[in-house]
């Protein structure tokens, strides 16, 4: 928990507590994206210049909504009428974009809220990008366009294009080399330039990516909202997601959630998980990055596909883009190559891809049929299918029937692009494409592109690396079930009473979490050696004595704890050797005295805690305690608040959890015990507000199953006020 509460408390302010979720009006934003008539503030008559460039483009690709140049020192723009001002437009635009200086967008948004403009793009830079006199100047230009019922998206903004309605709404120069293409995948993207890549990757690929959202600052209109516009659209089947930072959780959450709902998959690419990206961000977006490991779970709690880079971000919105959404999250592999099967069946493995075998009967058929095959999964059909092409068919029908599998690879490699082979195959395998509609179906295989694409327009996904193949129908075989899946409803978080106003010490913290129904070791606080042996013989010996100091959070360090002190003499000698090392490595703590506390053992040693991530409030880490902790970092993370039920698919999902279940003989710990804990944990922490900083449970004993589990050490960190708390 230590490092979550350091990156926490350096990311800076954000938005904690996220509380009921928002509802969202994604309608407002249509005029941004699909507007009947655009207003260019900044018009130029030159198509390479950031007021020329979406007037030539829109008028290249054939906008049929109308295009209303404004510029005071120009009569025509590029063979359009054009207008001194805002005000003597016409008619009022359903959107604007803004191409001025810095200085005088704040005249321009009022201008064109008073004519009742609905939606304005700022291209415009010179912000919060900036630093603070920017940040103040965009909130001021924002707070004249919510006066007038305006949205806005940037400033420092790429801008949109919407294929679908022939709308260029950007400056971006990519549309040279061609527009993008119409289908059903849409972007939005906090980096203009990189949204703009990746619709360009995407045209090179023939993948329509129709829709692009550049949001900018995000000062307004926030890539969340534009992903809960797309999961509302008509048009858009999958969404790809480019983030700096998250600027504004909730409405993130609520488009990922709203995603979800309309069975749509969300593909993120979050940048700025490194301390270097993370500054870049900040410099360039004006984003705030959190804790990667959290922004990761809380995006995957919502729905997202994470991703690690550009190639696979396409690579899973073209498998998706099919729309198929198999019942099975299984893979079958077909294969001409022994080679080309373990390749897919590590890199399956590594990535937790279900690979089951053939059912015996069906092995047994498919050997009939080739002797020399090997038809388990991979089923490797050898290269004799180079002789007998319907093998392919074959062996590829029997994974989809018998094998039953949600995705299947035929691996062909060259063999798909022969020209005198390749029309053999498909007339052979293009009834499978029909006979198995809700099953991903790819041929993996190179050649000339007139004829591999063949394979694409009878209904074929196609890849050339298998192992890109698998990660990307890994990435979708789970979405049919993710997406039926019922949302679990999230326990109110109680009451919780007035922490105190400074971090308390061990005793004061258990005490606390005591009435929120944490369980803790029998123990007493001692101020004198004669009351730390009175506290022990009511405890019971064994016991352990602590030192108590809300100043020391690690007392082993400092030499503040004693273990299996078996008697009264004990006690006194135990008690004089902390105060005395105390005195040396800590003489300005406060000290209160002891913790007595019964010494127990058995069981198996866990940690829990509670951090306070700057963008999404408190979030629970648990994992094993001692050398799994530090060794291996196997924790698992989730938002607070949640159930038992959630508590101990937290506790199990750890890679370790084969432990705590009785692995080598030993008597499985009490999970239902634990579960309990964490989710009390988590209840505490949702009520208690941003005043909790932290809590480190660690170890919590984990006793055999019915026994119980106990706290045996708590840390508490209250953010004073004035200091850095939020």
């Amino acid at each position: 928990m230590q490092h979550l509460r350091e990156k926490s408390a350096i990311a800076g302010t954000g938005t904690v507590g996220l509380g009921k979720a928002v509802p969202m009006n994604y309608a407002a934003i249509t005029a941004l994206l699909a507007p009947r008539s655009v207003a260019v503030i900044g018009a130029s008559s030159d198509p390479a210049r950031i007021g020329g460039r979406p007037i030539a483009t829109m008028l290249a690709a054939g906008f049929q909504g109308r295009i209303l140049p404004v510029n005071p020192a120009r009569d025509a723009i590029q063979g359009l009428p054009c207008y001194p001002s805002v005000a003597a437009l016409p008619e009022t635009p359903d959107a604007a974009l803004i191409a001025v200086p810095a200085r005088d967008v704040a005249r321009v948004v009022d201008d064109l809220g008073r004519r009742g403009c609905r939606t304005a793009t700022l291209f415009s830079s010179g912000f919060a990008e900036t630093g603070e006199a920017g940040r103040q100047e965009q909130e001021r230009i924002i707070a004249i366009a919510r006066s007038h019922g305006m949205r806005i998206l940037g400033p420092n903004t790429l801008g949109v294009f919407n294929v679908n309605h022939r709308y260029f709404g950007t400056f971006s120069s990519s549309f040279e080399a061609g527009l993008p293409l119409p289908g059903n995948i849409g972007i939005a993207s906090q980096s203009g330039a990189f949204g703009a890549h990746l619709a360009v990757i995407a045209r090179d690929r023939g993948l329509g990516a129709s829709v692009l959202v550049a949001t900018g600052n995000e000062a307004d209109i926030t890539a969340g909202e534009t992903i809960g516009w797309m999961a509302q659209s008509d048009e858009i089947d999958v969404i790809c997601a480019y983030l700096e930072g998250i600027n504004e959780p909730r409405s993130l959450l609520a488009g990922l959630d709203a995603a979800r709902d309309a069975r749509k998959p969300v593909i993120v690419l979050k940048a700025g998980r490194s301390s270097i990206g993370s500054h870049a961000a900040v410099s360039h977006t004006a984003s705030l990055t959190g804790d990667a490991m959290v922004a990761d779970m809380v995006l995957r709690a919502h729905g997202a596909i994470l991703v690690r880079d550009s190639e696979q971000l396409l690579d899973v919105a073209y498998v998706a883009h099919q729309r198929i959404q198999p019942r099975s999250a299984t893979l079958g592999f077909v294969t001409v190559s022994g080679g080309a099967g373990i390749i897919a069946s590590d890199e399956a493995e590594a990535i937790g891809f279900a690979m089951p075998p053939m059912p015996e009967d069906a092995q047994a058929e498919l050997k009939a049929l080739m002797p020399i095959s090997t038809p388990t999964n991979p089923l490797d059909c050898t290269a004799q299918a180079l002789n007998q092409p319907e093998l392919f068919e074959r062996f590829t029908r029997a994974a989809l029937e018998k094998g039953g599998y949600g995705a299947v690879v035929c691996f062909m490699t060259y063999v798909a692009g022969s020209p005198t082979l390749a029309p053999v195959i498909l007339k052979a395998m293009a009834p499978l494409r029909r006979d198995f509609p809700d099953r991903l179906i790819v041929i993996c295989g190179t050649g000339p592109a007139e004829v591999i694409g063949q394979y694409e327009k009878a209904g074929f996904l196609l890849f050339t690396d298998p192992s890109r193949a698998v990660r990307a129908l890994h990435a979708v075989v789970g979405l049919g079930a993710a997406f039926s899946a019922p949302r679990r409803a999230l326990p109110p978080p109680p009451a919780v009473a007035a922490l105190p106003d400074q971090t308390p010490d061990e005793a004061e913290a258990k005490r606390i979490l005591a009435g929120a129904g944490i369980a803790v070791a029998p123990e007493r606080t001692a101020g004198t050696p004669g009351d730390a042996v009175r506290a022990a013989d009511q405890i019971g010996y064994p016991v352990v004595l602590k030192i108590l100091s809300p100043d020391i959070l690690h007392k082993s360090d400092i030499g503040g704890v004693k273990l299996n002190i078996g008697d009264a003499q004990a006690v006194r000698g135990a008690y004089a050797e902390i105060m005395a090392s105390v005195a040396v490595k800590a003489p300005d703590a406060r000290i209160a005295g002891v913790l007595v506390a019964r010494q127990m053992t058995g069981g198996v040693e866990c940690l829990m805690g509670i951090s306070r991530d700057p963008t999404f409030g408190p979030v629970a880490v648990f994992g094993l305690g001692g050398i799994f902790t530090e060794i291996l970092n196997d924790v698992a993370l989730r938002q607070c608040p949640f159930d038992e039920a959630s508590a101990r698919e937290m506790i199990l999902s750890i890679r370790s959890a084969a432990i705590l279940k009785g692995a080598r003989g030993r008597k499985p710990a009490d999970i239902g015990a634990l579960a309990r804990m964490l989710s009390r944990l988590s209840l505490f922490a949702a009520g208690a507000g941003v005043k909790l900083r932290s809590v480190d449970l660690n170890p919590v004993l984990a006793l055999a199953e019915g026994e119980g589990a106990f706290a045996l050490d708590a840390v508490m960190e209250i953010a004073v006020a004035g200091a850095g708390g939020q």
